[in-house]
């Protein structure tokens, strides 16, 4: 007998029963470090079953009935499993945290299922506390009846609500009352990914029920076969049994482990054996379908436990059977904790034939929905696409072990054509491979004759192996359930194994809203980074076999989650594979950020705009928003280089919004650029040069007066002037303006300023006749602007006497002095008329005025 000796304590059950129950029940009642007092108080569950058990010795039972097994045997042995300081099975296998977690959890649904009221505790078949059928018909002697506590029949017992109305009202509805499920109870599961050790998980049930027996089933046959292997394996092989029917078993000692399929389960419903006390539905999903679903709801004895690495579905959910879950430990928990392999992805654009797989109708199963998978296999099964296929798998991972997913058994078999005419190790299998031959070719595959395998479907459940690590998805999936079955071929961890490679025959910025499911969409990943981790802790430079790429996608379809890959990395994102409209966001954003170290990186980032389109938002965005003033001047300058009138124009009324100093320099380049090359209309042209000549007219006013002391008191006049004054004043100024050279007559014109529409008439017909050449009328606008002030090599050296260099004696600044050097004087001549009117012009004053020239 299996060790169950208690800590013997003050305990309110003599020491003398406490040892019959433990032997008879093959279960310890005290465990070490517990007190008596509290865990064998009355009305507790391991009460309970101390009591049932001496109640069933004193009946002269052998073995604990099924009803005490199905009550209590797997809550004991819960606990005295949980109650090591270190779990493990019969053959030492240690459990980890998660396949705890998972034994755990039951144990705690198991404590609030039999201690909820209502709940048959004490095998009387009484609730607990309920009261005997005598004590209810006699009553304390002191206590009289009561006028009316006569039973009130069925029919005249008041209703606070109208029972038919309801039911009316459901119909009307369309409602149907929910079926009746007695047995919801006793039904749990728990989730673990693919590869973390649910097998060993459900190893840890059978190793918690002694007495009980314990019924696994599976949806395929050669999973019976493992599960029987891992019984042998880890200590339990005189346990397992055969199919047992028709009550057989019920008074074995040692609870029977027998492993079958749900077909199996389904043809044999309602003559399997009471002698199981709890079922292990391995991957549960496979469980909702109506029969199956239905002949579990049937059998309401045993404690039905379903593990399953999908739990949430399409269609369905496994709650719908399972109604309680005890513990979930997902792909992504797995991977961080390091329990399976990390996953790397990288996606493959698909062939121009294979573009219009979205086409494909979807098509609805039994749990989910997927492709039509005829419509998909004429689609994929095409010879180039299988050779492009095998060189693609040649070339990127060479000797790699991994599983291609094809679509169909037809498909499956020429896929692996290619693959061997490509000079690889490969072969096809499908459920029409002969048992024997199958397992020869898995058998291969584990010794290394066999590097690729091929199939459909046949190898997406149940089929483990370690040395499995590129998870090829050459037939896309609708499903997630199926998406992950596959991606748990290449979840296990194996010496020399960095990590498990997913790929995904898809464009590299699919949003998870495709109908094609891939691993950041299973896994709601917010970027794709081709060849990068996308779960699972990073180990750098630790046996990688695939190249990462430098540059990321955003392939969440949330846009404020999108809006955030932006944000973060805005300069890493490959904006070729970007939709048109986020092209624009991106160039926008970029050129509101770049700043001097990246500009030629972001310039490069555009290389396949064609149109131009996104450089123009691009430095059309950093005229606008960009902090950095140099940027700003050159982005002009590249507006400018690119000739473009459409973005020269949005410039010039963009660099009209900025400070002076910005302004000047930015007129500066803008004008260079007009007098260097052609760019748009003349009749632009010439509209451009006058509007940058208006944002710079202070500096062309002050050449003006400099040069010709009479140009004050004309634009003075102008000013000043209104009405037909105005338009005489603005006349007056164009007529002078004709009589000097050609840079001060342009800066005359620059400098005026008209405010009605006649005198904006006139000056505007002079500035036409002065723009006929618009880039030589650019130049002579350039020369206007002070030029910039050269640095010296050298300290000028001080002669003797305070004389410098010029040898005059006098001040730099006196030497600068306008007429010192033949320069224009800037003194006014003449004053203003009161009225705004200007008098007449004198000989003298006319003769005042330079020649042309």
């Amino acid at each position: 007998m299996a060790d169950t000796e208690s800590v013997v304590a003050a305990s309110p059950v003599s020491e003398e029963d406490l040892a019959r129950a433990e032997e008879f029940t093959r279960e310890p009642f005290l465990h070490e470090g517990e007190e008596a007092d509290q865990v064998l108080a009355p009305g507790s569950p391991r009460r309970r079953a101390l009591e049932d058990a001496l109640a069933e010795i004193d009946a002269g039972r052998d073995v604990p009935s099924v009803e005490w097994q199905r009550e209590y045997s797997l809550m004991l042995g819960l606990e005295r499993l949980l109650s090591q300081e270190q779990p493990h099975l019969a053959d030492g296998t240690e459990l980890s945290a998660h396949q705890v977690d998972a034994l755990s959890g039951t144990l705690a649904a198991l404590m609030a299922s039999a201690q909820a009221p209502g709940r048959n505790g004490n095998g009387n078949g009484r609730r607990n506390g309920e009261l005997s059928p005598d004590q209810l018909t006699e009553l304390p002697s002191a206590e009289i009846e009561l006028e009316g506590d006569d039973e009130i029949d069925e029919d005249e017992e008041p209703l606070d609500w109208d029972a038919e109305a309801e039911a009316a009202e459901a119909a009307e509805d369309g409602e149907e009352p929910p079926p009746e499920d007695p047995g919801a109870d006793r039904r749990f599961w728990f989730e673990h990914a693919t590869g973390a050790g649910k097998t060993v998980a459900a190893l840890g049930f059978i190793e918690a029920s002694r007495t009980g027996g314990t019924l696994i089933l599976t949806h395929r046959r050669n999973l019976v076969d493992q599960f029987n292997g891992e019984l042998r394996d880890r200590g339990y092989r005189h346990r397992i049994s055969g199919p047992l029917l028709d009550n057989q078993g019920v008074d074995r000692a040692n609870g029977a482990v027998t492993v079958e399929t749900y077909q199996w389960f389904v043809r044999n419903a309602g003559r399997i054996s009471d002698a199981y006390t709890i079922v292990v539905c391995d991957e549960a999903h496979t469980a909702l379908g109506e029969k199956t679903s239905a002949s579990i709801r049937r059998w309401q004895g045993p404690v039905f436990i379903g593990m399953t690495a999908t739990g949430a579905l399409i269609a369905r959910h496994v709650t719908d059977l399972f109604p309680t879950q005890t513990s979930r430990f997902d792909l992504a928990q797995a991977a961080r904790r390091g329990v399976i392999s990390p996953l790397r992805c990288v996606r493959i654009p698909p062939g121009v034939g294979v573009r219009t797989i979205a086409k494909v109708p979807l098509r609805r199963g039994e749990v989910d929905q997927d492709f039509d998978q005829e419509e998909l296999a004429a689609l994929l099964d095409q010879g180039p696409f299988n050779a492009a296929v095998a060189d693609l798998y040649r070339v990127r991972f060479k000797d790699l072990p991994g599983i291609v997913y094809a679509a169909g058994v037809r498909h499956a078999y020429n896929v692996a054509k290619a693959f061997q005419d490509a000079g690889m190790k490969a072969r096809g299998v499908s459920g029409e491979t002969p048992k024997r031959e199958l397992a020869r070719i898995l058998a291969a595959y584990e010794r290394g004759e066999i590097d690729v395998l091929v199939n459909a479907q046949l190898l997406a459940e149940g089929w483990n192996s370690h040395r499995a690590t590129v998870c090829m998805h050459l037939a896309p999936t609708a499903s997630k359930r199926v998406y992950q079955q596959r991606v748990g071929r290449v979840t296990r961890r194996a010496p020399g194994k960095e990590a498990g490679i997913v790929v995904d025959f898809v464009h590299p910025a699919t949003t998870h809203d495709d109908p094609v499911v891939t691993l950041h969409s299973l896994l709601d990943r917010d970027v794709y980074r081709g060849g990068a981790i996308v779960v699972g802790p990073v180990r750098r430079g630790r046996g990688r076999r695939l190249r990462v790429e430098r540059r990321v996608l955003p392939v969440t379809p949330d846009p404020d989650r999108r809006a955030m890959v932006f944000e973060r990395e805005l300069w890493r994102i490959a904006v070729e594979h970007l939709s048109w409209s986020e092209q624009h966001v991106w160039a926008a954003l970029a050129g509101a950020r770049v700043a001097s170290n990246n500009w030629r990186r972001a310039k490069a980032m555009l290389h396949f705009d064609q149109t131009g389109e996104l450089r123009r938002r691009f430095v059309i965005t950093c005229l606008q928003r960009n902090r950095n003033t140099q940027l700003r001047l050159r982005a002009l300058q590249e507006i400018a280089a690119s000739r473009d009138a459409e973005a020269f124009d949005e410039a010039i009324d963009i660099v009209g919004g900025w400070s002076r100093d910005e302004r000047r320099e930015g007129v500066k380049v803008l004008l260079q650029a007009l007098a260097e090359r052609s760019i748009g209309r003349r009749d632009q042209a010439t509209a451009w040069l006058w509007r940058l000549a208006e944002y710079t007219r202070e500096v062309h006013e002050e050449y003006a007066v400099q040069r010709w002391p009479e140009t004050k008191r004309l634009l003075g006049l102008l000013v000043n002037s209104s009405g037909g004054a105005h338009a005489r004043n603005a006349r007056r100024l164009v007529q002078a303006a004709r009589k000097q050279d050609r840079r001060l007559s342009a800066a005359l014109l620059a400098a005026a300023l008209a405010h009605t529409p006649e005198a904006e008439e006139v000056l505007r017909g002079a500035r036409t006749r002065m723009a006929r050449k618009p880039s030589a009328l650019a130049r002579e606008l350039l020369r206007n602007f002070p030029k910039g002030r050269r640095r010296r090599g050298g300290r000028r050296r001080r002669r003797p006497g305070g004389q410098n260099s010029s040898g005059n004696g006098r001040k730099p600044a006196e030497a600068l002095s306008p007429g010192a050097d033949g320069g224009p004087d800037t003194s006014e001549g003449g004053k203003d008329g009161e009225d705004g009117v200007a008098p007449q012009e004198s000989a003298a004053e006319e003769e005042q005025a330079p020649s042309a020239g």
